[in-house]
């Protein structure tokens, strides 16, 4: 099947589609030996042989997710780190598909990280639009009030810029400290860790329990396993649905077309 050559770089994940749009018209993408610089060219992906800034684009295998127990104390990323830090991707072994992290945990933080060969999927996991939630553990000093807790699900401004509204909740206090459960819908860099700070509850441990519905049940830290077709379905099944604000505003929309056409 012919698909736009776009896609096909983007869907290994070596970079976004608008980014491999730009690879191409820069010369620096090859089908089968040949330059390609004109947009809108279609390849077979599992008969052409393509490189895309020198990089070999590996033939689809199947589609591939796992689900990774992070620990702490490993990068999450496909590069070789200049510091020499281990990654996440020394912890998978023996993949023949090529894989890459659906967002990121942050290099202290541990919990349940996504890794998958489906970069338009992935993509749609992340969108703040379809709230996928993820839900994190997070031990931090003191213990919030309801107040700081109503404070934290309205959402803080970060970079000047508004977050989505979450939820959050005590789970239990631990001497002067306390773990705090948060279910939120979107992941800006060192999202957890910078709202708590601003409510004045700086975050000492920070654990990712769940990826949507998935969690950690039975998967030791550092150990990972493959999705089950339901597991995968249940993912698809989150990003199909038309998210709730886009459902009112069309039918709202609708709504007030047919009052202007009755009058």
């Amino acid at each position: 099947m012919k698909v736009r050559l776009q896609k096909v770089i983007a869907d290994a994940g070596l970079t976004s589609r608008r980014e491999a749009e730009k690879w191409i018209t820069e010369g620096r993408v090859k089908v089968n030996g040949n330059v390609v610089t004109k947009l809108g060219t279609t390849v077979d992906p599992l008969l052409d042989q393509i490189r895309a800034h020198g990089k070999l684009v590996p033939r689809p295998q199947g589609r591939v997710f796992i689900l990774l127990n992070k620990p702490a104390n490993f990068l999450t990323t496909t590069g070789v780190d200049e510091r020499g830090r281990k990654t996440v991707m020394d912890l998978i072994k023996n993949i023949s598909a090529r894989v890459f992290p659906v967002g990121r945990l942050d290099y202290n933080t541990q919990g349940a990280l996504l890794l998958s060969s489906d970069g338009a999927l992935s993509k749609k996991l992340l969108e703040p639009k379809y709230k996928v939630p993820r839900t994190y553990l997070v031990k931090v000093r003191g213990v919030p009030d309801e107040k700081t807790l109503r404070r934290l699900r309205r959402g803080i401004r970060l970079d000047n810029q508004p977050t989505m509204s979450l939820e959050a909740s005590v789970d239990r206090i631990s001497g002067k400290n306390c773990f705090i459960k948060i279910v939120m819908f979107e992941g800006k860099n060192r999202h957890v860790k910078r709202i708590c700070e601003v409510v004045g509850h700086a975050v000492i441990r920070l654990k990712r329990t769940h990826f949507g519905s998935l969690n950690l049940t039975g998967l030791p830290i550092g150990a990972y396993r493959f999705l089950t077709p339901r597991e995968i379905k249940s993912l698809e099944f989150m990003v199909q649905k038309e998210p709730l604000e886009q459902k009112l505003k069309r039918r709202s929309s609708m709504v007030r077309s047919r009052r202007i056409q009755a009058r």
